[in-house]
């Protein structure tokens, strides 16, 4: 398809070998299994997911791979191949990590709450999900270590709890008030589809996504412009989105309507509530076009839905605006910033044969703005988080 360096996801069985042999070279043992979960990209929704609004993500080739086996004691110990040294902690430790290690340490925790029976246990985790991009890489590493410190113990496999365990450990441990999206995509998606969830029913669906036969490609482009969701923007949004909920006098902005938004007085109020009541209705608009393969029309919501975020929700930058404003121009069939915004990445929906050109222009109005050089990555919808070795 191209000859541009994209960033790769990496052959599982390489990474699933380079894995066993990091674990046991950190602990001096073979691991008792490894698991895989995927990053994602959504397609669109966002900020919808803690408004108990539709979300339509797809789950990316592009996961982490974590290693695991009990031990005699009650320690805790999580390496990463990314990491300098281990997390090691009892169990009091857990619920109060810090920095990467808290979004593993928390699920320990978070599945301890639950009433699962965790013993002390060894971890390695590695991953090819860009950090900081935007695509989910700490519920990928979050929804590998559930999926692997429960198969450790012999525990039947809950994804429902897994989901609300690993949401648990990103909002209490981690301190990122996310809504949930991540973690149940990464646990409940499926090869070629993307995965329409629905927060206010509970519900999730796959939704079939078929780009090749379309010759399209998901081009996903990381600005390399961090996101942190432990920053406040992201918080922000979330109290401005609480505050629309209760002037409206409704339990969530899922059952407000537009036209009662734009009645708010408080401008920036507002503006927040338009962009959740309208993207909301977006994804719906984008189920109804992919059943149609209205491919058009897919490209008109994804341009309508990053106009909303860049000027209502205000979370997006310079960088994303030209990411996207780029692959337009360049061919692609629309484009949008994914994620939850203030940097990380563009999502383009891309002729195959035009993916070349759509880089290589981004890549040439970066420099001409004077940004850094962006990376890219193609995502190939794929399945959930599952059991890699041994094979099941």
């Amino acid at each position: 398809m191209s000859s541009t360096p994209f960033v790769a996801a990496g052959e599982p069985s390489d990474l699933v070998e380079e894995v066993r042999a990091a674990f046991a070279e950190t602990y001096g043992v073979e691991p008792a299994l490894v698991t895989r979960a995927p990053g994602r990209v959504n397609l669109i929704g966002e900020h919808t997911d803690y408004n108990r609004g539709l979300v339509l993500p797809v789950a990316l080739p592009h996961a982490t791979f974590a290693a695991v086996a009990l031990r005699d004691d009650d320690q805790v110990r999580i390496g990463s191949l990314e990491q300098d040294e281990p997390w090691t902690g009892g169990p009091d430790a857990l619920s109060s990590a810090t920095g990467w290690a808290a979004y593993a340490a928390g699920v320990v925790w978070a599945l301890g709450e639950a009433g699962i029976p965790v013993p002390g246990v060894d971890l390695l985790v590695h991953g090819t999900v860009p950090l900081g991009a935007g695509l989910s890489s700490s519920a990928a590493l979050e929804c590998s270590v559930a999926l692997a410190v429960c198969a450790a113990v012999g525990v039947p496999v809950d994804r429902q709890l897994l989901i609300d365990a690993c949401i648990r450990a990103e909002t209490e441990v981690a301190g990122a008030p996310t809504g949930g999206m991540d973690q149940t995509v990464s646990l409940r998606a499926s090869s070629g589809a993307a995965l329409l969830i629905d927060f206010d029913e509970g519900t999730s669906e796959p939704v079939a996504l078929p780009l090749e036969e379309a010759g399209l490609a998901l081009l996903v482009t990381d600005t390399r412009v961090k996101h942190a969701l432990v920053d406040g923007g992201y918080a922000e949004r979330r109290a401005d989105c609480e505050a629309a909920a209760d002037a409206l006098g409704v339990p969530s902005l899922r059952q407000a309507t537009l036209s009662s938004v734009s009645a708010m007085t408080d401008d920036r109020v507002r503006r927040r509530a338009t962009h959740i009541v309208t993207e909301i209705e977006r994804v719906r608009e984008t189920v109804t076009a992919l059943a149609a393969q209205d491919w058009d029309e897919v490209g008109r919501i994804f341009r309508a839905s990053h106009a909303s975020m860049r000027d209502d929700f205000e979370i997006s930058c310079a960088e994303l605006d030209v990411a996207v404003a780029t692959a337009v121009e360049a061919g692609a069939v629309g484009a949008r910033m994914t994620g939850g915004g203030f940097g990380g990445s563009s999502i383009a929906l891309v002729p195959v044969d035009r993916v070349d050109a759509v880089v290589r222009a981004i890549d040439v109005a970066f420099v001409a703005a004077g940004f850094g050089p962006p990376a890219h990555l193609l995502a190939s919808p794929g399945p959930a988080a599952e059991l890699v070795w041994p094979a099941p």
